[in-house]
């Protein structure tokens, strides 16, 4: 008799989706905060952020090689052709922001004159290389490379915004308007009918 089919993310997918998303989303609130303070007091609280950056790459990597040996749990059959391309294109669009993110960050700072004064340490306690190539630039091409990563980070940034709002909308509209139990199969505490 075969299987029947996986009604819900395990619990290592779970976890690896809200730890991720609390991360992303307290990232960002630390950003808007820091870019709101003179520049010398944004240095610590800029240095949180590089770490935290870095455990969201970490963990995204990690998520994307689970997503690669499991089968995630069928969408509900009566989901529309556009409601499940949507759905990939946003799913596709989150590691782009999870992954993109992070490195477009790393590659800014590692292209940054203050790489060696300020070298990236994950929470104050281990070191985390540079990109080395970056590191060793001229000021003109170093200033240019930290530039273009720095305005490919902000772009990232606000296609994260809008992911996030089409997502939490979505995951809403599946929850109190079709009432199909899309968000059970994420959310640990939530019961649906299959459950």
């Amino acid at each position: 008799m075969p299987a029947a089919p996986l009604s819900r993310y395990n619990g290592l997918a779970m976890l690896l989706h809200w730890l991720i998303a609390a991360l992303l989303i307290g990232n960002i609130g630390l950003a808007w905060y820091f870019n709101s303070l003179p520049k010398l007091a944004q240095i610590p609280i800029v240095q949180v952020h590089k770490s935290i950056g870095i455990t969201i790459l970490i963990l995204s990597l990690l998520r994307l090689a689970w997503r690669f040996t499991a089968i995630p749990p069928p969408l509900p059959p009566q989901m529309a052709v556009w409601e499940r391309r949507v759905a990939a294109a946003v799913y596709v669009l989150f590691y782009v922001v999870m992954i993109g993110m992070p490195v477009t960050g790393w590659a800014m700072v590692s292209a940054s004159q203050y790489i060696h004064v300020y070298p990236i340490t994950l929470f104050g306690l281990a070191p985390w290389p540079p990109i080395y190539p970056l590191t060793v630039l001229a000021p003109a091409p170093m200033h240019q490379a930290h530039e273009l990563f720095a305005g490919a980070h902000g772009l990232l940034a606000k296609l994260a915004y809008g992911l996030i709002l089409v997502h939490v909308a979505a995951a809403l509209r599946h929850q109190f308007v079709r009432r199909d139990d899309i968000m059970a199969r994420m959310i640990p505490f939530l019961r649906g009918r299959f459950a």
